[in-house]
Formats: structure tokens, sequence, C-alpha cells
């Protein structure tokens, strides 16, 4: 008997499941499943995770959410935002990519009634979205008024509706299903058969119990009949579901054929952005290229340099061929409403890279003059989007914000959601309390973690804060909250990462309203976005831009200088002289402790050395002794030595040429993929997912799997 489970919630169902969407994705291929659909209370925030595991392990994956609905329709005017829903629930199964975009409608819609984290929905509103949809109703939610329920809920929804069953072990399921069997048949519905899945092993038990406390803050010990009595609510393979439903075969094979009628994929999601507005009969490449040149003229009146003038033609040519030109013109757009409200902005990061941002006035830093590399920030082979993001001034970045959502609409632009997870200590501290740990204990072991991504907490650092680490219920705890690490706990907003569509944005993805007013904000983050290839544009607030503002009206007012940040004095000896004495408190990025003691002995002369000087005090340079080795070959006491291929092997001067100015020592991401390229034969597409796993190694550690391509390719050189 095949069997597909349709009823199964993650951990995205926050404080209610205790698997992630990719643990049941890739349990349910290993049971033999032929499907998976995770019906999530309320939201789809988890759907792109367990779509691409579906996609890299090979199982259907079928996008669902649980409905969960109010009573009583007379009071929906008069009900306070932070009702809780009370009525009955249905899973909603879309079966093609117009359904799936009535139902983000649908959970915009309640979302956008309620407070942050809470949906208000009725049957009379599902029912208005119901056309493409299947249905199936919880009958635990449903009470004992099922048989009056059942003909009425499928008059009013209007679309296949099912009647969904699944065991409880509690010694009546024969009778209670068969039960339902009836009800089903009388009103002329078929009965489905689910595992009601919260986790993907029985193991996860102990984990949904403390979860399950913490949503209810209640102690373990005071739980009592909030927890599941048994540890069955996992995923079962095909033959058992078959044994527990023998006689209701029917109810196995309503599985199969609402999967077979499912027919939506996310890959399905045509993401459309803007049509951002061009001169009559101009395409947004052509209206790109034209302000970019004369951009370029403004920057170099005397006449661009040849060497500049083909790198923009190179970097237009890479984005008219990736069809990125109405990102870069949106942009441009709202760094050019910034400027004329007089607010300070800057773009950062790898926008650094790209000539065409410097052209905008994106940026103020000329990319070839530092000898940047282009294919960090787009490249034809890379399938992923440009990330330009812009600093403004932190106490006016609200009104760039506003004048995004008046320009393009609360339907087609939200800022992107960012995931909050449990670390380590924030684990401890909420399963600690579940576990009935003291305060004092808690705050013991909390305090035994270094930083926000400290893992596990040994035996050693238990007996250090003065426990003992063999104590049952001690372990227990250490132990759960060691699985809790990296589960999400709600969703949070981007600090300002928007995600602009032409056509409504609720068609792709759920809006829901911020906990800050007048803020709206989409269910999936930067990741979820990446992984469909959505486009998404960084508003970003910076307090030292406020300063500067600040400053420039000081100047302005009591000596008559009239300064911006193209328009700051070069290299001006006195701020030098102050840096070599470590002068720098409340100088933006370099006053820390570490900053200031660096600043006496690399001394820095011109501004790239103060890039050197930021990047050089880090974890990385540190450990990886970087640090003394540019200190004595910037003064002269160690001679400076670029390593060369092979005679046969091309340019002897090939390294030279990309660590020459660090004095042949490696400090920054770009010289790290050029030296990929040009010494190891790496492609700069490889070069970049080098420097993405050099970047995310606390998290992934990926990085292991370049390293026998790198050094065979420069010992082979």
């Amino acid at each position: 008997m095949t069997y597909a489970e349709l009823q199964a919630i993650s951990n995205y169902s926050f404080l209610r499941g205790a698997s992630h969407p990719d643990e049941l994705v890739i349990t349910a291929k290993a049971l033999g499943l032929r499907a998976i659909a995770i019906a999530d209370h309320n939201t789809l925030a988890g759907v792109v995770r367990a779509h691409v595991a579906a996609k890299e392990h090979g199982i259907r994956y079928i996008p669902a959410a649980r409905l969960d609905l109010m009573k009583d329709s007379e009071n929906r005017g008069t009900l306070p935002p932070d009702a809780l829903p009370n009525g009955i629930s249905l899973l909603a199964y879309p079966t093609d990519r117009a359904a799936y975009s009535r139902l983000t409608e649908l959970l915009t819609i309640g979302n956008r009634r309620a407070q942050k984290g809470t949906c208000h929905l009725w049957p009379e509103d599902v029912a208005a979205f119901s056309k493409g949809m299947i249905f199936a109703l919880l009958q635990e939610t449903a009470g004992s008024d099922l048989a009056a329920l059942l003909p009425a809920l499928k008059e009013q929804l209007a679309a296949p509706l099912y009647l969904a069953a699944s065991h409880h072990y509690r010694g009546d399921d024969a009778r209670r299903i068969n039960w339902l069997s009836q009800f089903a048949a009388q009103a002329n519905i078929k009965l489905l058969a689910t595992g009601n899945v919260t986790y993907h092993t029985p193991e996860r038990r102990q984990l949904a119990d403390i979860i399950t406390c913490i949503r209810n803050h209640k102690s373990i010990d005071e739980a009592g009949y909030l927890l599941a009595p048994n540890a069955e609510r996992f995923l079962k393979p095909p033959t058992e579901l078959a044994r527990l439903f023998a006689g209701h075969e029917s109810a196995l094979k309503a599985s199969i054929e609402i999967m077979e009628a499912c027919n939506f994929s996310l890959d399905e999601l045509e993401y459309n952005y803007p049509i951002e507005p061009v001169p009559a009969g101009c395409t947004p490449q052509a209206h790109l290229e034209t302000i970019a040149r004369a951009g370029l003229e403004t920057r170099f009146p005397n006449g661009i340099p040849e060497k500049i003038a083909a790198t923009l033609e190179h970097e237009l040519a890479i984005v008219g061929r990736k069809n990125y030109a109405p990102y870069f013109l949106t942009v441009h757009d709202i760094v050019s409403y910034a400027r004329t409200q007089n607010i300070l902005c800057q773009g950062r990061g790898s926008a650094a890279n790209s000539l065409i941002c410097y052209a905008l006035r994106i940026t103020d830093v000329n990319p070839i003059e530092v000898e940047l590399l282009f294919e960090r920030f787009v490249s034809d082979a890379r399938q992923e989007p440009p990330d330009i993001d812009v600093d403004f001034e932190h106490e006016r970045r609200e009104e760039v914000i506003q004048y995004i959502y008046q320009r393009y609409g609360r339907h087609r632009a939200g800022l992107a959601a960012t995931l909050i997870t449990y670390r380590a200590r924030s684990a401890i501290r909420d399963v600690g309390k579940v576990m009935g740990l003291s305060e004092d204990t808690i705050g013991a072991l909390a305090g035994t973690v270094w930083g926000s991504y400290g893992r596990a907490i040994t035996d050693e650092q238990v007996h250090e804060a003065g426990f003992n680490p063999s104590d049952t219920r001690l372990r227990q705890t250490l132990n759960l909250a060691h699985e809790i690490i990296g589960f999400p706990r709600h969703l949070s907003q981007h600090v300002g990462g928007f995600v602009l569509t032409e056509s409504p944005l609720h068609e792709i993805v759920p809006i829901q309203n911020a906990a800050m007013r007048d803020r709206t904000v989409i269910e999936w983050n930067k990741d979820d976005l990446d992984a469909l290839n959505i486009l998404k544009v960084d508003v970003l607030a910076l307090g030292m831009l406020t300063c500067l503002r600040k400053g420039f009206a000081l100047l302005h007012t009591h000596h008559g200088l009239d300064l911006d940040l193209d328009k700051l004095p070069k290299e001006d000896k006195p701020t030098y002289d102050m840096m070599h004495k470590a002068d720098t408190i409340g100088v933006f990025q370099i006053e820390s402790r570490a900053q200031m003691s660096m600043l006496p002995r690399l001394k820095p002369k011109e501004f790239y050395d103060l890039v050197v000087q930021v990047a050089i005090v880090r974890p990385g340079p540190i450990q990886g002794d970087m640090v003394h080795p540019y200190l004595r070959r910037r003064q002269g006491k160690e001679e400076i030595d670029f390593p060369s291929p092979a005679p046969e092997h091309g340019n002897p001067d090939e390294l030279k040429d990309v660590l020459a100015k660090t004095y042949g020592v490696p400090l920054f991401q770009e010289q790290a993929m050029k030296i990929a390229i040009v010494a190891a034969g790496f492609t700069p597409v490889e070069a970049d997912h080098l420097r993405r796993s050099m970047a995310s190694f606390r998290n992934q550690g990926t990085i292991q799997k370049f390293e026998e391509k790198f050094i065979t390719g420069m010992t082979r050189r």
C-alpha cells in the first residue's frame, strides 16, 4: 500500500513542531513515503527549506498550511488583535500556482487583521479563496457536532473536502475511526488517513514536551495533560499505516489522490521585479547604461581612463545578460531620493566591488583603485541575485523606508524576515526553566557559554560552574538544550532588506504585521529568498552617518564649509598623526581597544592603510599568523616574498600582482579569490564559492571540500 503523509508540522509551527523541515523530508524519503506535506499552523515560513530538501533528496513535497479558524463571525469587528483561534482547523492543499497565490493572500489577510504572530480567519474567508484548493477537516477541532458541520462546510467551501483521521493510541481508535468513517459517508466525503506528525523520530518526544512547556509557560512538573500521552506522533512507513488503517484502505488511497491532484511546486514561482520607469522607447538596460556612463563622466571630468571605461562595459554586459538592470535602477532611485532629502547614504559590502555602483553614486569607493573583484558581486555563472547594501543615517532611515512603501505600495513591498533561533544561552535559559532549575543555576550555566554561537556545554564547564554533570536532571537539561539549538523561536523583521515586486507580493509569500508600527514583513528570510532567486534591496541604518551629518552641519554653521562624503579632504596628515598616537576614541571602526593597540604599530599613512588596519584586527588574520609578518615587512624588518609558478606555468609575477599592496600577506577575501584563480586554477565562480565558505565557516563548515582542489592546484604549478 502506498501512502503520502499529508499532516505534519515542523518547528516553523513555532514552539509546536519538534523537527526541522529537512529532517521530516529526509525521513519521509527513507521510509518510502510517496510524498510529504508539511502543514504548519497559519504560516508558510518553512516551505522553502522543505522544498530545497525535497529537491535534493528526490521526494515529492506538497506546500500546505494548517488554517486555525475563529468561531464566531458576529464579534469579528470587536475582536482584540491578540485573540487566539477558537474554531475548527483545516488542512489546505493548493493544487496549482493560482491556488497557491490564493492561499498566500488568504494568510496575508488573516495576518494583517491581527498582531504579529497571530492570524484571524473565519470559514467565510476560506470559502472566498477556495478555488483550486483541497481541504481536510481535523476532527479533534470539530467537536461533537461533526454530523451537522461536515455537509454545511462542504457546501460553504465549494471545494473538495476530506475528513482527516489519525490514531491517538488511547484504546478507542478503532471505534472512533469507524465513527468518523460513518459521518464522512453520510456527508458524501472521503476519510483521509494521516499520521498527525509532530516530529520525525520518536526520540524527539522529550523535546516536543519541552517545547510545549515553553509555549505554555509551564515547568515539566506542572504541565500535566498539556503533554502528549505517548511518543507516537512521528513519521511512520506505509506498511505501518496500512496496518493501522486495516479496513479503511480507501483512507490511505485518499492521500495518493490528493498528492496526484496537487501539481504545484515552488519552482513555479516566477519572481517579477518591479518595472522601473524609464524614458519612452528605452529599455531598463539602455537607461542604466546611459546614466552609468554619464555618472562616470561626472566622476572623471578630465576624461575616463581606458581601463575604467572597459571595466564598466564589462560589468554592464554581465548585468544585461542577467537582466539585473531594474534592480540597479531601484537602488539608484532610493539613493537619489535620500540625497534630495539631504540624508547621508553610502553603499557597503560587495556593492563596493561594482564600478556601476560607483558611477551611480551608490558607493563612493572606486573598485579599480582598490583592486576589488566584480565576480564577488555578480557573475555570469552564479545563479544568485546581486546584493546591494546601502547605509542611511539611522535617525532618518525610517523616511527612506516609508518612501519605499509609498512608491511601491504595501501590496508590492515588504521587509524580509529574520529567523530568531535558539542559541546556546537562550536554549539553556528556556530549557532550564522548564526543567525546574533555579535562576542562579541557569545563570551560572548560561555564563559558561562564550559568545552567541557556543554550541555545547562540556562536563568540564559544568564542573567549573560548581555543578555535578552526572546529576540526572542537569544532564537531561543540557542534552535537551543542545538539541533545541538552531530551532526557530519566532520571526522578526530584517534590519532593512526589502522585497519588491511588480505584481502583488502576497501572491508569492504571506505578509504579516511587524511589531513596529507601519512595518509589514514577509514570512521568508534571506536564505529563503536566495534559494528562490528573489532579489532584495537592503536599506540599512548606520549611526555614524548621523554623526557625520551633524558634523557637516556644524562645520557649515561655524566655518562656512560645505562638505559631503565625497568632498572630504583626502589623506589629511594631522588626522593620521592622531591615529599614530591611538587618539581614536569615538572614531568609527578604529576605536576598540584592539584597534587602538594596533594603530601605533601599523602607523597608517593613507586610506588603504586604514583598510588594512580594520581588516587585520580580526580572528582570521590573528589566528592565521598574518599580523606580525605584515608588520615586519611593512617596517622593512623582513624580506617580502612572492611565491612564483614553475617557469613553464606562466607569469612569475602573478601572485605579486595580487599581494603587492599587502607585502605578500593575504588579508582580504578578494585576495583569497584571486589566489585561487591565478595560483590554483579555480574559475571565478569556484573562487566565489570558496569565499562564501570562508565567510560562513561558523555555521556550515564547508571549506574542507575546497582543500584538495586548492592545494593540488597550487602544488601542480
